[in-house]
């Protein structure tokens, strides 16, 4: 209930503020595990990520933020958990994955930081995704979050993990990381869904 009210909001903020759109979100599957992967550039970023889609989206949240009166209780409630300061901790990808095998949907920035421009990603991502089975839906938000210009959230084709998953190699993930990176670039690109 809190979740869907915060999203609400989110929604009707981000549309007056920001012009925030949504492109693609039927590219997100309506039941079982998701990865939602993003560009990063802004600490609003999980909001623009997660405002439009349907279902609601876990995120990693840094642990400090949990300690912060008000805001510690309504993250925890708008479905964040918390990673320890200096890098992500087996427990915390150990809850995202248990997310994942329930059928839930986890945003992830496979950057790891964030970014003016696209940089390399991470395979976390596609550790997590292969796992869990989850589907990896690539996401660029486009704009630069000034008052009264347009923001896109741009929602790509899924992608299916199990071909990466059975070659099992270092080099398969590899190859899976530079697929999601490089369709979430061509979407910042052209601000539409990628196929």
């Amino acid at each position: 209930m809190i979740y869907r009210f915060c999203r609400l909001l989110a929604r009707i903020l981000f549309m007056v503020v920001y012009r925030l759109e949504a492109r693609g979100i039927s590219n997100i599957p309506h039941t079982g595990p998701v990865i939602l992967c993003s560009n990063h550039k802004s600490l609003l970023d999980p909001i623009t990520m997660g405002a439009w889609v349907p279902r609601k989206v876990h995120y990693m949240a840094k642990a400090e933020l949990f300690t912060v009166p008000l805001l510690g209780p309504l993250i925890k409630a708008i479905g964040a958990f918390p990673v320890k300061r200096g890098g992500v901790s087996k427990e915390a990808i150990r809850t995202a994955i248990s997310l994942l095998q329930e059928g839930h949907v986890m945003g992830i920035f496979p950057e790891g930081t964030r970014n003016e421009s696209l940089g390399m990603g991470k395979r976390g991502a596609v550790s997590m995704a292969v796992r869990s089975k989850a589907m990896v839906v690539p996401v660029a938000l486009v704009g630069d979050y000034r008052p009264f210009r347009k923001m896109i959230a741009v929602y790509g084709a899924p992608i299916d993990m199990t071909p990466f998953a059975e070659q099992g190699t270092t080099e398969s993930m590899e190859q899976a990381t530079e697929l999601i990176m490089s369709r979430i670039a061509e979407m910042l690109r052209t601000g539409r869904p990628a196929q």
